[in-house]
């Protein structure tokens, strides 16, 4: 019986202007070649029979793989390219036209929410690569392939996944976008400003997961009221002068790039109620300032819990060790 695996790479994640602004390590395509070698071995001991990529304008992941002694075939799909992220979208629209289920993806915040936009409906092993990551973990690749090769099996029961919280964006006219960590409304910026957020700049945020060993906007939430991913409900930050703040704190909005933050408030919301973004300002999402709030116009945004399955690698490690999947010799294994 066929498994199959896709394995998502943005070359681009990790070597944005972010990571100069603050003290970020570049993540190299090399590294990115090693990751992905390292995740094949895993999907390879997991015995899947096929591995999915493409070919991006790097050949990250065609060159990871294609002098390594593997069992499974590895496919290499092509798609047009464009610099941005409809390369991953499409990607994803490859991937799934060749009946993948489950993905590992290589990126940060912003590359998993291109997933998310593109296909929700899946199993996915986030590998965080990117500059703020909350959503992709860092975990041994290794280990995260053979998660996903048993998840592609079936061998992992679904009880062990748990779906993602998705922010969900009505721009008005028709127009959607979605986000899976945070809606950010910034005064006095603009859309495709790469920069760090400037703290004094900040008007409201909604935050899916508000934890305070996270970087970005996650830990302004977080070191005032938690919310896990587990958590069925998001929480609202309104922000303030330094005059009016009832909470006034360094926090980390990058890698080693703290700056003093003013919190009016904080509100837990529940899933599926709707909360206002009103103009003037900037609206970004997990991070990339996309969309434009004029005054006098606003935006609603809302959580579901209606993304992708994300595995807890150690969870999922323990369960196929307590099943006798793994820990037995390849003909005795299911």
């Amino acid at each position: 019986m066929s498994s199959r695996v896709a394995i998502c790479v943005n070359p681009y994640s990790g070597r944005d202007v972010r990571r100069l602004a603050a003290r970020a390590t570049n993540m190299t395509h090399e590294a990115k070649r090693d990751i992905v070698a390292r995740i094949a071995a895993g999907l390879d001991a997991a015995r899947v029979t096929d591995i999915y990529i493409t070919r991006e304008p790097f050949r990250i992941a065609s060159m990871a793989l294609e002098h390594m002694p593997l069992r499974a075939r590895v496919h290499v799909l092509e798609h047009p390219i464009a610099n941005d992220a409809r390369d991953t979208e499409r990607a994803l629209a490859a991937f799934i036209g060749e009946g993948c289920t489950t993905f590992v993806s290589l990126g940060g915040d912003g590359t998993n929410r291109a997933i998310v936009r593109a296909a929700p409906e899946i199993d996915l092993v986030p590998i965080s690569t990117g500059t703020n990551n909350v959503f992709p973990r860092l975990v041994e690749p290794t280990l995260a392939g053979v998660v996903a090769g048993h998840l592609a099996r079936g061998n992992v029961p679904r009880e062990l996944l748990r779906r993602a919280k998705v922010l969900h964006v009505n721009l008005g006219n028709g127009a959607t976008d979605v986000g899976l960590i945070d809606a950010v409304l910034l005064a006095n910026d603009h859309v495709g400003n790469m920069l760090p957020f400037d703290a004094d700049k900040l008007l409201r945020v909604l935050l899916t997961r508000a934890e305070p060993d996270a970087i970005g906007m996650s830990p302004i939430g977080g070191f005032l009221d938690v919310v896990e991913a587990q958590d069925d409900c998001g929480l609202l930050v309104e922000m303030a002068g330094a005059r009016e703040a009832r909470h006034r704190f360094e926090a980390p909005l990058s890698p080693g790039f703290f700056r003093k933050v003013s919190v009016a408030s904080t509100t837990r919301v529940a899933l599926d109620v709707p909360v206002l973004f009103n103009g003037p300002g900037v609206l970004a999402l997990d991070g990339d300032r996309d969309h434009k709030i004029v005054a006098g116009h606003g935006v609603s945004v809302v959580i579901r819990r209606n993304g992708p399955w994300v595995p807890d690698v150690a969870l999922v490690m323990r369960a196929l060790v307590a099943r006798g999947i793994i820990g037995s010799l390849p003909g005795e294994s299911t």
